[in-house]
């Protein structure tokens, strides 16, 4: 089969850091599925594992890609929600081969129905991104309990990126609270306005002065996507006492202390904790993909890809990686079909 692959981490200017290559399709045994791979999306994982992880063991390439649509092709002998023919839409688990590939395995838990109103690009856009969302605000967060005396808001640092766009939706579509999303280009403002974002504020000024220019109060909630230590001081000056402040990025470090006095939790979201580690409630995510992908069929969320470079192959796919890594990308770029 065909797959794009790597042998070491490499900076994307080098040659072979994505490399069109063939490798055995692979079987379905247990829970896994086997899925024809029809469109594949590009999230910030997946540049900073090319950037860092060489291949497993004795293996001679590593495959990534953490996104995707598709048909199920096989399924393993344990295997009680899919059967070949259905089309599925996932994020896979980091701890196993990617899907920048014609087949690829994944377990049946973490795999949803693909939405039947969107194209493969469209639904490959969304379920890393949904995923991250949803759990950061009713996982982590907590969104449903108020904090009290806090503005019934969120504000979602980072409204125009791949996380953001679909958490904007996620937050106006199955929450009452108040939305306030960032963004600093008249593009990515006017993207997150089309989003459904009730307000939008600069994140290249101080966010403390612009949440009270708002005048609407202390927000309750903060899910940062992006550069939270450069906004973390801002953040513990204006949440709300007790509020609660989730992160998906990865600083280098800052000062939690700061947040003692008002008595803010501090979460961590990251999608691939429950395949990793195989947790008790790992079917959740399968669940959380089809409320999604019902949201979508009804037309209560849309896709946020933005960009199609066509062909997945190793010269597409690093004009994917290339894009994203430059940090201006709006919503998701996307691939669909292999050559």
């Amino acid at each position: 089969m065909k797959a794009i692959g790597y042998k070491t981490p490499s900076p994307i200017s080098a040659q072979d850091s994505l490399v069109d290559i063939e490798l055995p399709q692979p079987m379905p045994e247990g829970r896994d599925i086997l899925v024809e791979v029809k469109a594949v999306s590009v999230n910030p994982v997946d540049y900073k594992v090319r950037r860092s992880t060489p291949p497993a063991g004795d293996a001679e390439w590593k495959v990534i890609g953490w996104d995707a649509a598709g048909v199920v092709a096989a399924v393993g002998d344990a295997v009680t929600n899919f059967k070949p023919g259905d089309e599925v839409w996932y994020a896979g688990s980091i701890t196993r081969t990617g899907a920048n590939a014609e087949f690829h395995l994944v377990d049946e838990r973490i795999v949803g129905k693909k939405p039947s109103k969107l194209g493969w690009a469209e639904a490959a856009a969304l379920p890393l991104t949904s995923l991250t969302a949803w759990e950061a605000f009713f996982d982590r967060l907590d969104v449903k309990k108020p904090v009290p005396g806090a503005a019934p808001s969120v504000l979602i640092i980072g409204g125009a990126g791949g996380v953001g766009s679909i958490a904007v939706q996620i937050a106006r579509q199955f929450t009452d609270l108040t939305v306030i999303a960032t963004a600093s280009r008249p593009e990515t403002k006017d993207f997150v306005t089309s989003l459904g974002a009730h307000h939008v504020i600069d994140h290249s000024k101080p966010l403390a002065g612009e949440i009270a220019a708002l005048g609407i109060g202390a927000p309750a909630f903060v899910f940062s996507t992006t550069q939270t230590a450069q906004h973390v001081d801002d953040i513990a000056e204006f949440i709300a006492p007790q509020g609660r402040f989730c992160l998906i990025d990865d600083p280098s470090g800052f000062d939690i202390m700061k947040f003692k006095r008002k008595a803010v939790s501090i979460h961590h979201e990251l999608m691939f904790t429950r395949a990793i580690y195989e947790t008790p409630d790992m079917d959740q995510q399968g669940l959380i993909l089809n409320e999604i992908s019902t949201a979508v069929d009804a037309g209560r969320i849309r896709s946020t890809a933005t960009v199609n470079l066509g062909a997945i192959n190793a010269e597409n796919l690093k004009k994917a990686h290339e894009q994203l890594e430059s940090g201006s990308t709006i919503g998701k770029v996307v691939l669909e079909v292999f050559a």
